[in-house]
């Protein structure tokens, strides 16, 4: 598990892919939303405007696990 330190209060599920390079851009990351293998908090997620707070646990298949701190 990789901890990712933000420094706002929130940053969006797109905007976290883009940070972390699993995506390059708004195609990409609807492409990988609409696969399924996102899950925040062990919860499928296809929102790339959902907001990730410190504690969140981002979970990507073949990518890794990843926690908001």
């Amino acid at each position: 598990m990789e901890t990712v330190v933000i420094t706002t209060e929130y940053i969006t599920l797109g905007q976290f892919l883009k940070y972390i390079n699993v995506a390059s851009g708004g195609g990409d990351i609807k492409a990988i939303l609409a696969s399924g293998s996102v899950r925040v908090d062990g919860e499928q997620e296809a929102r790339r405007g959902k907001k990730l707070r410190k504690g969140n646990t981002v979970s990507i298949d073949d990518v890794g696990t990843y926690i908001i701190g």
